[in-house]
């Protein structure tokens, strides 16, 4: 098999996006109702929170969820900050970071346990840490509709796109596709931790390091760095012998939508 022919961004973000859900289920279900990669509903909870719109409301998991998610999204951002457009190495070694993340997450609960309030926060610092720097890293990547953490704009454009809409028809198979299996990570996260939490979590880490790994061999000579070659000169009339210019050879990157 090609891997180069098989293997492409949205596709692998959709991937990215299914596990999502499976660490979103594990916040909710067993971190006191935190969303590790939703940010828009920490947000909500901390609202109504603040003004004292419900009792017995979570504050810490939150607070704590949405602190981790910006200082994960603003690390990959400085990493990418200079890298050029597509896949990279640079995307490589940050996702092969949240797969290593979501695996010391995972073994977590079983070493130090997660009874305590305590343990709960951290562990949801560590998800939303990492799903942070997902979130940055598709958000470089710049797959259309797929952010791999939240399906409301893409719904959004599922909807505004369809035949009842703006009957444009486009990006609906892949919307559709993002949001399914955005359930489905949901529907799979709830069933593993009604086994354990760290085999959603574990669960969760496997698909991220396959991402990282099927990506990475797919593009293989990317390095992430922009060019820094000077521009050829051009010819002038009096020159008698042709250009002796060098070039460099273009990385391959992973097909764009």
């Amino acid at each position: 098999m090609n891997v180069r022919r098989r293997v492409t961004q949205p596709g692998l973000m959709l991937a990215l996006t299914f596990a999502t859900g499976v660490v979103d289920a594990v916040g909710y279900l067993r971190l006191d109702q935190v969303f590790a990669g939703n940010m828009t509903g920490n947000v909500v909870i901390l609202g109504m929170a603040a003004t004292g719109g419900g009792t017995g409301l979570p504050v810490l998991g939150p607070v704590v969820a949405l602190a981790s998610f910006l200082a994960g999204a603003a690390t990959a951002g400085r990493v990418l900050r200079t890298a050029a457009p597509g896949w990279s190495s640079r995307c490589g070694a940050l996702l092969g970071g949240v797969g290593l993340v979501l695996t010391a997450t995972a073994l977590g609960p079983a070493l130090v346990g997660a009874d305590t309030s305590g343990a709960r926060a951290g562990m949801a610092s560590s998800l939303a840490l990492a799903m942070g720097a997902q979130a940055a890293t598709a958000r470089h990547l710049a797959v259309r509709d797929v952010t791999t953490v939240v399906v409301t704009s893409t719904l959004t454009g599922l909807a505004a796109d369809s035949r009842l809409g703006a009957a444009r028809g486009r990006g609906a198979l892949r919307r559709t596709a993002a949001v399914a299996l955005i359930v489905a990570g949901a529907a799979a996260g709830a069933l593993l931790c009604q086994v354990h939490e760290g085999l959603a979590v574990a669960a969760a880490a496997c698909v991220v390091l396959a991402v990282t790994a099927l990506g990475s061999r797919a593009a293989p000579a990317t390095t992430g760095a922009p060019s820094t070659a000077p521009p050829t000169a051009p010819a002038t009339a009096s020159s008698t012998a042709p250009s002796t210019a060098s070039s460099t050879a273009p990385s391959t990157v992973l097909p764009r939508p």
